[in-house]
């Protein structure tokens, strides 16, 4: 959700899709080729509520730089696309309308292909790249933002849109548009206008057979926020189940300690011990026994945590209120499913206790 909103929920995304699909099958990037450049400026000089159009197009190509090379997708952009795509420089500047107009050929790299590509050490701004057969100097360098569902800008190569089409892609098609609303509140307006437009401009009068799809950030935040819901559901379902086996366990564990030590209890009960100082005493040993149990466990989730962070591109975060409320479930726990042991200790007779063999 943090990543999506770290896009802007206030941003709509236009993919080609296959004609008569009704925009409802996306096909791979590159198969389908049905948005131009004049698309996205029809949207931003016709639609009310836009605050900016960003097209794009991407390729693939091998980058290389002196003894190193990486394989890295090179995207067109135009100026527009660092706010609407909420990108940040590290240094150096990004690309302007100036180096679009003139198609030059210049490029800002993310940090993954700087550190990569050009090593530690070298100030990527200045240098120059080769992407394929295409000399780029890097005029600047984008800051650590990591993937997202949509796309990973730490390991792009950003160039002029109208520099790919030159030198790449050697058409006039976009890949995506990305639109920038004033607001969610006019999403739905917007996305209606903008619809409308490109059936128009494509030629197409069923909207069930449009070439295109409109993708709204809202709408997908939505839904990932009831995915998410419902995981959280299901999780807590699992660890219902999973405490009350656990319950059980100690509850069994209690039974099979108190039938040992009957005869403790019948001799604690003759010398003057009342039912809740026997009833105190089986319970302590029942919290204790799950709050130690809490602790390994705890210790463990931490060790694991640490160690798959990495290991998966993420950063492992255990709060304080966290593991405060692991270890308030664990103490519950020896309460509740202490008691009934701790009672059936208390409730024994002395008499009959000290006879028990």
């Amino acid at each position: 959700e943090g990543s999506i909103e770290g896009m802007g929920s206030n941003l709509l995304m236009i993919s080609p899709s296959s004609p008569g699909s009704g925009g409802g099958f996306r096909m791979a990037p590159g198969a389908v080729q049905t948005l131009k450049l004049e698309d996205a400026q029809a949207i931003a000089d016709e639609i009310p509520g836009v605050v900016a159009v960003a097209p794009e197009a991407s390729a693939s190509k091998q980058l290389v730089y002196e003894s190193a090379n990486m394989n890295a997708s090179i995207t067109g952009v135009t100026e527009a696309y660092m706010d609407v795509r909420a990108l940040e420089i590290a240094s150096g500047s990004f690309l302007t309308t100036r180096d679009d107009t003139a198609a030059r050929q210049v490029a800002v790299i993310g940090s993954t292909v700087a550190e990569e590509l050009l090593g530690e050490g070298v100030d990527p701004v200045g240098q120059t790249i080769r992407a394929g057969s295409v000399r780029l100097a890097v005029v600047g360098v984008l800051v650590e933002k990591g993937s997202s569902m949509m796309s990973n800008s730490d390991s792009a190569v950003y160039v002029p849109l109208t520099t790919l089409q030159r030198y790449f892609s050697g058409g006039d098609t976009v890949s995506s548009i990305n639109v920038q609303c004033e607001n969610e509140d006019v999403m739905e307006t917007v996305q209606a206008d903008i619809e409308s437009l490109l059936l128009m401009r494509h030629g197409i009068s069923d909207s069930t057979l449009a070439d295109f799809r409109i993708t709204s950030m809202s709408d997908v935040l939505s839904t990932m926020s009831t995915v998410t819901g419902t995981f959280t559901m299901l999780l807590a379902a699992i660890a219902s189940i999973s405490l009350f086996v656990g319950g059980i366990g100690i509850m069994n564990m209690m039974l099979t300690t108190v039938t040992e030590r009957t005869r403790e209890i019948g001799l604690r009960k003759a010398i003057g011990a009342t039912e809740s100082d026997v009833t105190n005493q089986f319970l302590a040993e029942s919290v204790a026994l799950t709050l130690i149990g809490g602790a390994v466990g705890v210790a463990i989730g931490y060790g694991l945590a640490t160690i798959a962070a990495p290991l998966l591109g993420m950063t492992a975060v255990v709060s304080l209120n966290s593991v405060l409320l692991a270890v308030g479930v664990c103490a519950g726990i020896g309460v509740v499913f202490g008691y009934y042991p701790a009672r059936r200790a208390a409730a024994l007779s002395p008499m009959e206790a000290l006879r028990y063999q």
